[in-house]
């Protein structure tokens, strides 16, 4: 699904920006003179986590692994722009989605594979630095960086763990920090600014709670990541 996605951004914008080299009527020309804009934003993710792991365990567990899968945000957009070429952006938005945790176990007569999956809905609050190039007609590109504060809505920190193996869960903290990666093209239209881009979030913190199940003792750390790609809408 990574490749795939990210082959089809790929042609998307490389499509747009050999268009934008035609000239023609510039769209909002005012545009960068406002100093406030807000939007919204539609996004598709996946979700991953770097792992570290320990199978040195009684259990025969012979591989763990974590299975990125896709998920969707939605959020708000507020954009202060210093002049055309810096902007400082604060993008509160809600993300949902989730990893499998494939735990395989060494049975006789073969190997035994169960699935843990871990859901997340985070209440996001990025604050990412954008620099852009100046306008090409009614295109422009840039990057951006910065961090963002989630909190986990799904997080299940408080749960008694004290169960049959079958129903207990991976239990991850609420709370973390990440920082933030990315570049994206803006496609000024006839009545608002269109945006795509593409963010790599990483997260800072190690989430595991670690109460030694069966299902967390072989993880020496979780921490979250995430790569997404918005479509920004702008006015």
């Amino acid at each position: 699904m990574n490749k795939l996605t990210l082959f089809f951004f790929f042609v998307f914008c490389v499509g747009f920006a050999a268009h934008a080299q035609v000239e023609r009527v510039l769209n909002l020309p005012d545009f960068d003179k406002k100093k406030l804009h807000f939007g919204f934003s539609l996004c598709v993710n996946t979700m991953d986590y770097r792992m570290r792991t320990n199978l040195t365990n009684p259990d025969s567990l012979i591989k763990l692994e974590a299975d990125p899968q896709s998920g969707f945000n939605i959020g708000i957009v507020s954009s202060f722009n210093f002049n055309p070429y810096f902007s400082v952006r604060f993008l509160p938005s809600l993300s949902f989605g989730q990893r499998n945790l494939e735990y395989t176990f060494a049975d006789e007569p073969r190997n035994r594979q169960t699935i843990k999956m871990v859901e997340s809905t985070y209440l996001d609050f990025p604050l990412n630095l954008k620099y852009r190039s100046a306008r090409l007609n009614n295109f422009a590109a840039y990057v951006i960086g910065g961090g963002r504060y989630s909190i986990d809505l799904s997080s299940q920190r408080d749960i008694d763990n004290n169960l049959p193996p079958d129903l207990q869960v991976v239990r991850l903290d609420r709370d973390n920090v990440w920082y933030e990666v990315g570049f994206g093209l803006d496609f000024f239209l006839e009545y608002f600014k269109f945006s795509t881009e593409l963010k790599l979030s990483m997260g800072l913190h190690n989430v595991l709670i670690q109460d030694y199940s069966i299902w967390s003792t072989p993880i020496g750390g979780i921490r979250p990541r995430m790569i997404t790609i918005s479509f920004h809408f702008e006015g």
